[in-house]
């Protein structure tokens, strides 16, 4: 029934895509963060959906009026280097070719289709669309393990949607912090009140599924974040409170068992996860220092360049033939893409977190965009901070949630650049064509819808 129900579901969106390209954009992201079809059972749990999403989209992008050129600002040009330089990197790993161009094509679809979603989603109502479908994709998890957390007491860990990148339990929980912020910017802007409490619920549970995960990564990454939306939210001494309050009643429902394990953040020395995480970064750091300009390409995590890089000495020894993953998006970059990889990943996490703040403040006082940019944009720094905090831990540099909380920014960019360049040729008595924002004063009548 599951299988009927998702093929009829998929099917209907992709017929109305030649109509509606932006549905296009709005599928691919679901199946991407939420991989739908591995919660079927039978033939739909191996059918392309994906390819499909993205085989439709891009045939209606061809022939639509309804897009926009690719932007032009500062986190685009540098999301846009950044794949080009790990496709150069990628001539110089050192890994399997095989496993290098498995991995380059992963990132290079993701990243693509990303473009096209920058083309697509041009106003506000779509990019409010767009922030509903990325919480929704992923919060179905946060709820279910949060409800689970709180029948169980705590006692089982909390596992992603699986045959995806959210499918380990640290990186569900590091999804959902990243997504806290965005429900709070939905809730804020909210006019209907069951919606409200229903976005209150999903940020409480979703909390609890944090927790429930028994990531200390996430942990530290739920407790900077919670400490910037205090900041950054629209009444920061009540916001800062109730965040306060959850989070203490949250830990303290949690069993013992939990609190032995984020107790081990004390004594990592004894702790041989943490102890293999630093030497794993010891061994990028090595390639990296080798081979500064390309690191050691798609695919570090692989015997060749363990046996090359990594240490065998002295409390490394216990470690010696065995191969990790990065557990951390700044020493994955490092590692395989050198220090210039790690420079522009940088920069691009920079660029979107002045990009957004600049746009807040353009924004504050504009009739049309004051309802719901500046909260957007605040909200997509605390996303940051989760996933700079958190990543810090885990290797999560290619997921395509972070760049989704990008396009957020650029998309508010293109937007707001466009209505005020509009807005400067009618006053100046020139006619403008291509697509208009939101009516004057529309943005608070595209936020009801």
């Amino acid at each position: 029934m599951r299988d009927l129900a998702l093929s009829a579901l998929v099917a209907a969106v992709l017929v109305m895509v030649f109509k509606h390209p932006v549905l296009g954009a709005y599928l691919w992201a679901w199946l991407g963060l939420m991989n739908p079809h591995k919660m079927t059972y039978g033939f739909a749990r191996s059918l392309p959906f994906a390819l499909m999403a993205a085989a439709v989209t891009l045939v209606a992008l061809v022939f639509t009026k309804k897009r926009q050129p690719l932007p032009r600002n500062g986190i685009a040009k540098l999301q846009i280097l950044l794949l080009l330089w790990m496709t150069f990197t990628s001539f110089f790993a050192m890994a399997p070719q095989d496993d290098v161009l498995a991995r380059w094509v992963f990132v290079l679809k993701i990243q693509f289709m990303l473009f096209v979603t920058w083309m697509l989603v041009r106003d506000a109502k779509e990019i409010r669309w767009l922030v509903w479908v990325i919480v929704l994709s992923v919060a179905f998890f946060g709820v279910k393990g949060g409800i689970f957390t709180v029948l169980t007491g705590g006692g089982s860990r909390v596992w992603g949607p699986p045959g995806g990148m959210l499918e380990e339990n640290n990186a569900l929980a590091v999804a959902l912090v990243m997504l806290m912020p965005l429900m709070y910017f939905l809730r804020e802007t909210e006019p209907r009140r069951w919606v409200r409490h229903a976005l209150m619920f999903m940020m409480v549970t979703c909390a609890f599924s944090v927790l429930g995960s028994q990531s200390r990564g996430a942990l530290l990454a739920l407790l900077a974040m919670a400490f910037f939306l205090g900041l950054k939210g629209k009444y920061p001494v009540r916001t800062s409170v109730m965040l306060l309050v959850l989070v203490g009643v949250a830990i303290a429902f949690m069993p013992d068992t939990w609190t032995s394990r984020m107790e081990t953040m004390k004594t990592y020395g004894e702790d041989g996860s943490a102890m293999s995480r630093i030497w794993t970064w010891t061994t990028l750091w090595n390639a990296a220092v080798d081979r500064p300009f390309y690191g050691a390409g798609f695919g570090a995590d692989h015997p060749v360049v363990f046996d090359r890089y990594a240490p065998t000495d002295g409390v490394f020894e216990q470690f010696a033939g065995r191969v990790y993953v990065a557990h951390s998006i700044y020493f994955q970059m490092l590692g395989e893409h050198g220090f210039i990889g790690l420079g522009i990943f940088l920069a691009l996490l920079a660029t979107t977190w002045f990009t957004a703040g600049r746009v807040a403040a353009r924004t504050a006082k504009d009739a049309e965009f004051s309802a719901w940019v500046p909260s957007l944009m605040r909200m997509v720094q605390v996303s940051l901070i989760g996933y700079m905090a958190g990543g810090a831990f885990l290797s999560l540099a290619y997921l395509d949630l972070p760049y989704y909380v990008f396009a957020l920014v650029v998309l508010s960019d293109v937007l707001v650049r466009r209505r005020t360049a509009e807005s400067t040729a009618v006053a100046g008595g020139v006619r403008t064509g291509g697509p208009a924002a939101v009516p004057q004063g529309g943005a608070a009548r595209a936020l009801r819808k």
